[in-house]
C-alpha cells in the first residue's frame, strides 16, 4: 500500500471518528532530539505557597480558611503591622494560592519565568489580584526563585440575585514572566564523559536503530544501548559535548512501537495504529429496542350531568423493536483498512463499536494492546 508522508486519515463514522495512524516505516523518519531526553537537559518542577490580595471581594472567607487568617498575620507583622485580634481580620479581598513554575534548563539568575497560581481556600475569583512576593523551591527545598505581580484570570463568574454564571476557571491565573530566577542548577555538560539519551517511549527497536543510525553518521561505535530506553554515547576525540549532542539531535531515524488501539470511551474516539492485525473473526452486532410513551389525557363528564368532574387519564404504549442482526467477516490478518471497512458495513455507533473490539480482544483475535482512557 502506497501511503502519504506526514498524514493522519480521520474516517467519521456515525457519530464515531476513527483517527488511523496510516504512517509506514519509510515515511515516519523523525529527529532523535524529538524522540529522546538528554541527560542533564531537563526542566525542574517549582512550588510555593502565597498571598493574592486586591480581590473585590472574592476572596478566602477568613473563618473558613484558617490557612489565610495565620498568612496574613505573619505578612503583616513581617511589615511591622503587629497586635492584631479575630475581630480586626474580616477582609474578603485576599485569598490563598499554591504557586507552581517550571524552571528551564539552564535557567541563569535574573531570567524570568512564568507561574500559574491555584486557589487554595473558598475564593470565588482571582480577577483583579496581585500576587505578593512568593519563594519557590525546588523538591530539595532551595529556593530557585521568587514570583510576585498582577495577575492574569481567563475565567470569570457573574452572579444575580436569583442566577449566576461561570465561564472557565476564575479561581486558576498566571502571571506571564511573573518570577525571576535567584538561583541556578549547578550542571556542566562539558564535564561529562558520556551522554545518555533516555527514550520518551522506551521499546527495543527504536534503541537499536538510534545506535545504528549515531554508528553510522560518525563512522565508528560511539553509542551503544544499555536498554529498552537508554542509549549511551562516547563523544570521539575532541568534540566537545554541546557540539556532539546538536549534531546528534538532529540526525533522523524511525522510531518503533508496538500495536494498540485507544479508546476514548467519553467522546468516541478509537485510534488505531498501523501495525494493529486482527484474525479472522465474524462479528454480529444487534439488540432489542423497547420504546416506552407515557401520555396525559383528560376525561370530562357529559354535557349535564351532575356530578361528573374533570379527570386526567395517563395512557402508556410500549413496543418492542427487534433489530435484526447482521453478520460480517473479516477475513485473516486483517489490516487497518480492511478493520474499518468492516464494521462501517455493520453501521453501529461508537458504544457499539468499543464493545466489538473488547470482545475481540478478549476472544484472543486482536493482536495489539487495548487501551481505555
Amino acid at each position: 500500500m502506497r501511503l502519504v508522508q506526514g498524514i493522519l486519515r480521520v474516517i467519521p463514522f456515525v457519530g464515531l471518528v476513527f483517527a488511523c495512524v496510516l504512517a509506514s516505516q519509510a515515511s515516519a523518519q523523525v529527529r532523535i532530539k524529538d524522540i529522546v531526553i538528554f541527560e542533564g537537559v531537563r526542566k525542574n518542577q517549582l512550588v510555593g505557597y502565597g498571598l493574592v490580595v486586591g480581590l473585590n471581594g472574592t476572596g478566602d472567607r477568613i473563618r473558613n480558611s484558617p490557612f489565610t487568617k495565620s498568612s496574613i498575620e505573619g505578612m503583616l507583622e513581617r511589615l511591622g503591622v503587629g497586635n492584631l485580634t479575630n475581630e480586626d481580620l474580616k477582609t474578603k479581598n485576599t485569598a490563598a494560592v499554591m504557586v507552581t513554575s517550571m524552571l528551564p534548563a539552564f535557567a541563569k539568575t535574573g531570567s524570568t519565568i512564568d507561574v500559574v497560581l491555584s486557589s487554595l481556600g473558598d475564593a470565588t475569583s482571582l480577577r483583579g489580584g496581585t500576587l505578593i512576593v512568593t519563594p519557590l523551591s525546588g523538591a530539595n527545598g532551595e529556593i530557585y526563585a521568587v514570583a510576585q505581580g498582577p495577575i492574569a484570570v481567563a475565567g470569570f463568574n457573574a452572579q444575580g440575585t436569583n442566577a449566576s454564571i461561570v465561564q472557565g476557571v476564575p479561581t486558576v491565573a498566571r502571571i506571564e514572566n511573573g518570577a525571576t530566577v535567584e538561583n541556578e542548577i549547578e550542571f556542566r555538560l562539558n564535564d561529562l564523559e558520556t551522554v545518555l539519551l533516555s527514550l520518551r517511549t522506551p521499546d527495543f527497536t527504536t534503541a537499536i536503530r538510534i545506535t545504528d543510525a549515531i554508528n553510522d553518521f560518525f563512522g565508528s561505535k560511539v553509542a551503544r544501548a544499555q536498554d529498552l530506553s537508554t542509549v549511551e554515547i562516547r563523544p570521539p576525540d575532541k568534540i566537545p559535548i554541546i557540539d556532539l549532542i546538536a549534531t546528534v539531535e538532529n540526525i533522523l531515524v524511525t522510531p518503533d512501537s508496538v500495536a494498540k488501539v485507544v479508546i476514548d470511551a467519553r467522546s468516541g474516539t478509537i485510534v488505531i495504529g498501523a501495525n494493529v492485525r486482527i484474525d479472522k473473526v465474524a462479528i454480529s452486532q444487534g439488540g432489542l429496542t423497547i420504546l416506552v410513551e407515557d401520555r396525559i389525557e383528560v376525561s370530562q363528564p357529559t354535557p349535564l350531568s351532575i356530578g361528573g368532574t374533570t379527570v386526567v387519564v395517563p395512557q402508556t404504549t410500549v413496543a418492542i423493536e427487534n433489530k435484526q442482526a447482521k453478520f460480517t467477516v473479516l477475513e485473516g490478518d486483517v489490516s487497518l483498512q480492511r478493520l474499518v471497512d468492516g464494521l462501517n458495513a455493520i453501521g453501529i455507533g461508537a458504544s457499539e463499536t468499543i464493545s466489538i473490539l473488547q470482545a475481540i480482544k478478549a476472544a484472543g483475535a486482536l493482536h495489539a494492546d487495548l487501551e481505555i482512557i
